[in-house]
């Protein structure tokens, strides 16, 4: 086997995992609820995986593996409801980071990443309640979320750092 076909199937297994882990993450998240009393919160452990895949894959590889966690997770777990809401969160998080993550000034780092993503996975989930539900209230919830996404984003931010500097997750 040539060089270029091994590098291409450590990246093929590797995403796979990365999704795999995602949605393990996802359902450990659904089973073992936070127990801080705020409906809906979630620590957002499968945007760990996104932010690393984020900083390790390129763009387009980081968003196919978000995308896959999303509806292999409708397919197993979930409803039309919840797609449209994760959809919704999940893309423009991913943009969000996305763009923070190329910007060259002012930089943001690994953490600054992942607490814009976490803010915007809420801002997203609340627009698509907003225009589901017909019911402006709902953005009333936005302060609360904005602040449970900048603690948990920092989290997400802070175990992913130490991740990116193991030597398998250099540059893919």
């Amino acid at each position: 086997m040539r060089h270029g076909n091994t590098k291409i199937s450590y990246r093929v297994a590797l995403c796979g995992v990365m999704v795999a882990l995602a949605l393990v993450f996802g359902y450990i998240e659904h089973l073992v609820p936070l127990p801080i009393g705020i409906y809906g919160i979630k620590l957002g452990l499968a945007n760990l995986v996104v932010v690393v895949m984020l900083y390790s894959f390129k763009w387009y590889t980081a968003l196919s593996v978000n995308l896959l966690r999303i509806f292999i997770s409708f397919l197993l777990f979930g409803s039309a409801t919840s797609l449209i809401y994760s959809l919704c969160g999940g893309i423009l998080s991913f943009c969000l980071m996305l763009l923070m993550s190329r910007l060259k000034k002012p930089s943001f780092s690994v953490i600054g990443v992942s607490i814009c993503g976490a803010i915007a996975h809420n801002i997203g989930q609340i627009c698509a309640a907003v225009i589901l539900l017909d019911e402006l209230r709902i953005a009333f919830y936005l302060p609360v979320l904005i602040a449970v996404g900048a603690i948990t984003g920092t989290l997400i931010g802070l175990i992913a750092m130490p991740i990116l500097k193991h030597p398998m997750f250099k540059k893919i």
